[in-house]
Formats: structure tokens, sequence, C-alpha cells
């Protein structure tokens, strides 16, 4: 299974207005491909050292990461989601908003898992043809840093804990593994560029739950002609019923790509969860 920034992903252009080919080839898009999940330690490559860091918290941090790709392809939702285009100053002077219908599948065969994402137009963006757009889908992938698959790709390093709200939550720092497999990827131009990730984790000690993500990619990337890319992914506990379960849940995504020239910025708010029967959930993408 691979996260891929990529300018054309198979199930995400079936569901993207009809203008967006020609937005997807002006800008660098960032989304998900639906491929394999098969972690690998290059020869020269030690796994993570883990002992540094709150062990506790990873572990069940880890496990919660694994409930979250088992269960999450039966959950449905609404997403919103709001286009920028900023200036030098850092201040947006156009947007686009659209609303979609949004599902996430996750399905395991033969130890390794495969994905997709199902995106229905909603509400489309009124939009000037004029303007070159980020598309952007699928960051609840970036979870598979902290996945026991890509357990030897990253190291992880304790820096402390913060109050966020009535919160402690233990602050986890990663940082790729150089040669090891990454989950995330730049295709770009037809072609896929590995993109070694680094950022911080903010989890839940009691619980394991993952409450942030912050991911950039500190590599040089200008012969891509880019200059930056970030995210920032929030989680929320979300009650769901028949049977009575909390999941933490993508709540909403920021994605930061910048080039030289431009500076794009993509924010996606999750909202109205539902839980679907599997069949029904495959009915809807009869494409599987």
């Amino acid at each position: 299974m691979k996260t891929i920034v990529q300018v054309a992903g198979k199930r995400v252009r079936r569901w993207v207005p009809s203008h967006a080919a020609r937005v997807l080839w002006l800008a660098a898009a960032l989304s998900v491909w639906g491929g394999r999940c098969a972690a690998q330690t290059p020869a020269d490559a030690a796994p993570a050292p883990a002992a540094s860091v709150p062990v506790d918290a990873l572990s069940r941090a880890r496990e919660q990461v694994q409930k979250f790709f088992d269960r999450f392809s039966n959950v449905a939702c609404t997403e919103s989601l709001t286009q920028l285009l900023l200036g030098k100053n850092g201040k947006p002077f156009y947007r686009e908003n659209s609303v979609y219908d949004y599902q996430f599948q996750v399905t395991t065969e033969n130890g390794a898992l495969s994905f997709s994402e199902a995106r229905d137009v909603r509400s489309p963006a009124f939009r000037d043809p004029g303007r070159s757009l980020l598309l952007t889908s699928g960051f609840a992938s970036l979870l598979l840093v902290v996945h026991p698959l890509y357990e030897a790709s990253y190291t992880f390093t304790p820096e402390g804990e913060e109050q966020v709200g009535m919160a402690s939550l233990a602050k986890v720092r990663f940082t790729a593994v150089p040669g090891a497999t990454s989950p995330a990827a730049l295709r770009l131009r037809g072609r896929n560029y590995p993109l070694p990730l680094s950022g911080v984790l903010w989890i839940d000690p009691e619980t394991g739950a993952v409450v942030k993500l912050q991911a950039q990619v500190d590599a040089n990337m200008s012969d891509l002609g880019l200059t930056g890319i970030k995210s920032e992914i929030q989680y929320a506990a979300h009650q769901f019923h028949n049977p009575d379960e909390t999941m933490w849940i993508p709540e909403s995504a920021m994605i930061d790509v910048e080039t030289p020239r431009q500076h794009w910025r993509n924010l996606h708010r999750f909202t109205n969860y539902k839980r679907f029967d599997v069949n029904v959930h495959q009915d809807i993408d009869p494409a599987q």
C-alpha cells in the first residue's frame, strides 16, 4: 500500500469533476493511489529503535492504527474541501469550496493491505478555469507511519508531553530511515518518487489514540520543482452504534504545497460519519 502524491489516480480520477484532469496536470496533486502495502527494510538499515520512546504509548498507538485500517472501510462521511491559492504574504487570494460523499475501503489479502478511496461529488465548486489548483485526497493513510508493517522504516524519538485541552499527550517525533520503504510517494508526470516523511505524533498515552499528526518532506525537491510539502491531520473520537464502539477517525486535514512560483493549501473537513455494512460499501463501488 502506498500513499501517493500524484498527478492522477485511477480511482480518484473517477470521482472528481470533469475539469479535474486539466487541473491535475497543471498542479502537483496530492492523492492516494490504490496499491499494496509490503514494507521492506534495506539490508544496511537496522530496525527502528524504540527503547527510548514511551513504549507503552507507541505500542498502543500501533494497535489502534491496525484497528483503524481494519475497520475504517465500513465508514462513510461528508467531506468538505476548501482549495486555496496563497500569495507571497501567505494570505489566500483565491478559493474554491466543494462537498463530497466519501468512503475509504481497506482489504487484506495474503498479509498485505490494499486500499482505495471513493469520492462522489455532492456540491461541485464554481471555479475560474484560468486557475490551477491542488487536488488532494487520501491523507487518512498517513497513519501508516505508525503501522507495524512500517515499524522498520522510521526511528521514533520522544519529545516529552504537551497539554492539549484537558489531555496530556505524548509527543513522538518520527524520522525516515535512509533507504527504507516509505508509505508515501510523489507521482509527477507519470513517475513515482518515494517521499522520506518526518514529523510529529501526538498520542494519548492511555489509549494509544493518535490525536494529531504533522508530516513534511525534509529532502530537497528542487529538481522536481517543489520547495515544500507539509500536512497536518487532526483526529477525533466518534461514537458509533450497533455495535457500540468508539473510533478515532480523521476530523480535518491541511495539505500545503509550494513551488518557487505558486503556493497551494487545501483544507479538508470530515463530518456526518456513518458506518455501513461491508456489502453496502462494495455495492457503492462496483469497480472493486
